[in-house]
């Protein structure tokens, strides 16, 4: 089940935007310099509020961070944190100012050399599948340069297929765990973001990063991109913690979970599928079951 449209183009095996990027520009990020004080935020898409909500918090908590944030109060997060395929606001990265915060949905094996040879650092973003998967589905009602989704139902065939952009879900996150000691790599969810963090430091932090006050903010919201990438008449960007079960049918759970199950359990990682769950940590789940 090929995507039907010429919205998607197949480079080196992963989905991409045609619109947004071009292979030329992908060919070009193999010899992207990286610095050693550089962090990478890489994610599968729409694995949650991971760059507001991360963001937002390092902000008061990494030095390095704070440095390269001061003074940007009332900058878009697009703007502190660019993106490195998909810049479409055309940021100059190489003049950005040190240390940088680059976001990214690349796979492993297409991220620049350099990150290769444990330069910089990278923080890897997870969410729970499901809830990926109903975000992705919203965002591709809102995005104009995809295929708008005829049901839910045909966008989940396509989902657990891989036919969509940035293709599978489970080799993303595969590809990045198991090849994590090549990299200098930090494992974190989305959902274990949301915990409470309260400190003399944080405490700031933690008004500005909740749903409701980042779905008015437009610095978070996206309200502020092109209405030709983005139409919000359509629908919003942030979605919440468990916004699967408001969509998926039992039948259509248990479709995902006879695909998902077998891979998923050799992760080791302890998804929270629930906002009333606590979440355990990533890093720390994983560990613990490698030992």
């Amino acid at each position: 089940m090929e995507p039907e449209n010429e919205s998607l183009y197949k480079y080196k095996g992963l989905y991409f935007i045609t619109d947004l990027i071009s292979p030329e520009n992908l060919d070009s990020l193999d010899s992207f310099e990286i610095r050693d004080d550089d962090t990478f935020i890489i994610t599968y898409p729409k694995s949650g509020k991971f760059k507001d909500i991360f963001q937002e918090r390092v902000n008061l908590v990494s030095n390095a961070v704070i440095q390269f944030l001061n003074g940007t109060e009332n900058i878009s997060l697009i703007d502190r944190a660019p993106w490195l395929e998909y810049n479409i606001f055309h940021v100059d990265l190489p003049s950005c100012s040190s240390p940088r915060v680059i976001c990214s949905h690349l796979p492993y094996y297409l991220v620049p050399k350099g990150l290769q040879n444990k330069r910089a650092k990278i923080i890897y973003v997870l969410r729970n599948p499901k809830d990926v998967l109903v975000s992705d589905y919203h965002f591709h009602k809102i995005s104009v340069r995809v295929e708008t989704p005829k049901e839910f139902d045909m966008f989940l065939d396509k989902f657990l297929a891989g036919k969509v952009f940035c293709s599978s879900w489970l080799d993303h996150v595969e590809g990045w765990y198991c090849h994590k000691s090549d990299f200098n790599i930090l494992f974190l969810s989305h959902e274990e973001m949301k915990k409470d963090l309260r400190s003399s430091e944080v405490d700031d932090v933690v008004d500005k990063a909740t749903s409701d006050n980042m779905k008015v903010d437009s610095r978070a919201n996206y309200t502020f991109m092109p209405p030709d990438v983005l139409d919000f008449s359509k629908g919003n960007f942030l979605r919440t913690i468990g916004d699967w079960k408001n969509l998926m049918t039992v039948a259509q759970s248990e479709r995902f979970d006879r695909v998902f199950k077998e891979r998923m359990e050799k992760l080791l990682f302890k998804f929270c599928w629930d906002i009333q769950e606590d979440p355990q940590p990533i890093s720390s789940s994983a560990e613990e079951n490698n030992m």
